[in-house]
């Protein structure tokens, strides 16, 4: 980790840059909306509810300088880390139509894919087998961890193609895949409603009016031709052809479609998000697997050495050195560790179904490979500066893409405020005889009408809405807030937490060596009926509890580094 970034909240000891605040934003978000720029929000007057809201007037803190401790609160108050909405919202529309004209289909990763050598594969086709050597992955020359491709961070080849196949296969990547897919059809619909509406169409009646009546009358004393009179039903054809546009003077249309272009971008981090949980969780249930087998290999040497203990036991029984109670005992040891190891065994079962069904695919065994667990080492960790877990991070960015479009709601909801004006027009030809349909001008028709319509009294739906609109854009602010604390703080408590578990673990390394020694020398004890059989129970006991703590605590700080690796934004594709 950089010496000059501080990873903490900074709350305690960096102010607030100054903000100029006309549209009614909590000042206990102004920072934040000064950093998404892009937002302005307001509450509408009653009596000008259809005021155009005076733009957010921001003012950035002063830089901090280098000599000054730099904080991740600071430096998200003092820069402005919001990409250009426009261009944002450009890309969505444009990818919006490119996806448009093709046939639906899922999204799928362009995940790579690795080959498993078989000169490390052993001869039942199930373990791969390393030394220690390639377990040593070295050290990232990177800055961020985030930086590095999953197959670099990653070098397990069954692990990388159980990663591969959950890409494909699983049943939330590709619900994800169809929510994209609706996001899409939204923003290209909305790209639609600011553009001429045009229809076409044929239509054949027939009418009869009564002579009685002002149309009967009229239709009485007119002819057709000298001599010639309308017919009786009066036929009716027509072909014609409509215009109806709206004209986006708000750009509330536009606003629109651009507010879904977002949440169709949002979607889509949304599933980049989704996809580094995925592989997190792939990985951590893999090394979960190695870690329970490794519990059971532990299990296994223990029930021997116990056997063996019961055997001398039994022959200084025989011998008239020993007793019936410590045979029991040590009868009674052995059968315990049997049955720990049947619940071993269930585990194992439930975490290679844990990994199939992240994967997509029903029971079956889990191929892993075959390494000394507790020398396992992964990629060493560097979290960069807190300014790359804002662009690394997909559950950020897909916030930050949550506000833009809620801030684009609120113009929408502005713009119903004021009058909107429609220009709708028809060409078509009209005849009562298909002989006399296409004679031109004669029986040629046309219209073209204009309408400005705005509401006048009773706004109250209107105010809701806006009201609403504003309500729903601080809630994206808030979340926005909370979810960048949230990664901070993750972040930290993971990158802790390997530090803290590497320097347990070495610990506990001398402590299982100091163990190792004293069950050798109480075994020899106890053949010299130098010691009681409880000492050695107790040694033994001692020992086997150790090494399944120490596994337990090496599965955890690989599950840290799996999880920090995720939470500084790697494992998206």
């Amino acid at each position: 980790m950089p010496q000059h970034y501080n990873w903490n909240n900074g709350m305690g000891s960096t102010s607030h840059p100054t903000v100029a605040n006309d549209s009614g934003v909590p000042s206990e978000i102004a920072p934040l909306v000064e950093t998404a720029s892009f937002v302005e929000t307001a509450e509408p007057d009653e009596s000008q509810e259809a005021r155009k809201l005076s733009p957010t007037n921001t003012q950035l803190a002063s830089a901090t300088t280098d000599e000054e401790p730099k904080t991740f609160a600071s430096y998200i108050q003092s820069t402005n880390l919001a990409p250009d909405p426009s261009s944002l919202v450009q890309e969505a529309v444009d990818a919006a139509e490119r996806q448009s004209n093709q046939p639906a289909k899922i999204v799928l990763a362009n995940a790579p894919t690795q080959t498993v050598s078989s000169s490390v594969i052993d001869e039942s086709g199930d373990h791969a087998i390393y030394d220690e050597a390639d377990l040593n992955f070295g050290i990232s020359t990177l800055q961020n961890s985030a930086q590095l491709p999953q197959s670099v961070f990653y070098t397990d080849p069954y692990l990388l193609d159980l990663i591969t196949q959950a890409m494909v296969g699983n049943q939330e990547l590709r619900i994800l895949s169809e929510e994209i897919q609706i996001a899409c059809n939204e923003t290209y619909a909305r790209s639609g409603e600011y553009r001429p509406f045009v229809t076409a169409g044929v239509g054949a009646g027939v009418e009869k009016s009564g002579r009685h009546t002002r149309d009967g009358a009229v239709e009485e004393q007119l002819e057709v031709a000298p001599g010639r009179g309308f017919p009786d039903p009066l036929p009716d054809f027509l072909v014609a052809a409509n215009v109806s546009w709206e004209m986006d003077i708000w750009k509330r249309l536009r606003n629109a479609q651009n507010a879904a272009a977002m949440r169709y971008l949002a979607t889509q981090e949304g599933r980049n998000y989704i996809i580094t949980r995925l592989v997190a969780e792939v990985a951590d249930n893999y090394y979960e697997l190695l870690a329970l087998d490794n519990r059971m290999l532990t299990l296994e040497k223990t029930i021997e050495i116990q056997q063996r203990s019961l055997d001398i036991s039994n022959a200084m029984k025989e011998a008239g050195r020993g007793n019936q109670l410590a045979v029991q005992r040590f009868q009674a040891e052995v059968h315990k560790n049997a049955s720990e190891r049947a619940v071993i065994a269930q585990e194992i079962v439930e975490a290679e179904n844990r990994i199939n069904f992240l994967v997509g695919r029903y029971p079956q065994h889990v191929d892993r490979t075959e390494v000394n667990f507790i020398d396992l080492n992964m990629q060493t960790l560097s979290s960069g500066v807190p300014s790359e877990l804002l662009q690394n991070r997909a559950d950020i960015r897909e916030a930050e893409r949550q506000v833009v479009a809620a801030g684009l709601d609120i113009k929408v909801a502005r713009a119903r405020f004021y009058p909107s004006l429609t220009l709708t027009g028809g060409l078509g030809w009209n005849a009562f005889a298909t002989g006399y349909l296409f004679r031109t001008p004669e029986s040629l028709i046309y219209s073209v009408a204009g309408d400005i319509v705005g509401p006048l009294i009773n706004k109250r739906a209107i105010q809701a809405d806006y009201r609403t609109a504003n309500a729903v854009q601080l809630q994206s602010i808030y979340n926005y807030q909370q979810t960048v604390l949230e990664a901070h703080i993750e972040v930290v408590n993971l990158v802790s937490k390997v530090d803290n578990y590497r320097n347990s673990i070495e610990i506990k390394k001398q402590q299982l060596q100091s163990l190792e020694e004293s069950v050798d020398s109480a075994g020899k004890l106890f053949q010299n009926a130098r010691v009681e059989y409880v000492e050695v129970l107790l040694a033994q006991r001692e020992l086997m509890e150790a090494k399944m703590l120490l596994i337990d605590t090496k599965q955890e700080e690989l599950s840290a580094i799996i999880n920090a690796y995720q939470a500084l934004g790697g494992g998206g594709f």
